[in-house]
């Protein structure tokens, strides 16, 4: 998946180091929490991607589907270097990511819950077309100890609602 410099390829092996280096960034791990043990293959229940900008690993975007036909949807989390930040790389990595959830694995809703406080990201989201739905109250435990509020956002295709 390709958009300009942006690219989405499966994680591999190789792109472990790079990964771990992002995640333990202060700016990143101020919302991702401190890299837990066997980062990047801890999840067997995420599908993750690896961001590239121009080539190089950029960052990880992941998602998990719920697939109980009666509450069907999926929910991506996105974390991007903060040397590529600024530059519409993340918008353009969840817009690809979201085009693939809709496009080839058939959802409707795609779900995503950032700190209330994280401004950046919530603005990355919503160029995408996510909305605000509510807070999610004392919902993650940062590496301080304090429970923090989540923001829960949504992006849902009506149109693909209308067609099934």
């Amino acid at each position: 998946m390709r958009d300009g410099p942006v690219a989405l390829r499966p994680m591999a092996r190789g792109d472990a180091d790079a990964l771990l280096a992002i995640h333990g960034a202060p700016a990143v791990r101020a919302w991702w929490g401190a890299p837990p043990d066997g980062f990047p293959f801890d999840d067997d229940e995420a599908t993750r991607f690896t961001i590239l900008v121009d080539g190089a690993v950029a960052g990880l975007i992941q998602f998990y589907e719920e697939h109980d036909p009666a509450f069907r949807h999926a929910t991506i989390d996105v974390f991007l270097d903060p040397g590529v930040t600024g530059r519409g790389h993340g918008t353009a990595a969840i817009r690809l990511l979201v085009r693939h959830l809709l496009d080839d694995r058939g959802h409707h809703r795609v779900t995503i819950d950032p700190a209330v406080d994280n401004a950046a990201a919530i603005r990355a989201y919503e160029k995408v077309g996510f909305a605000p739905v509510g807070t999610l109250h004392a919902a993650w435990r940062d590496d301080d100890g304090a429970w923090r509020d989540l923001l829960l956002m949504e992006l849902v295709d009506r149109e693909r609602i209308s067609r099934t």
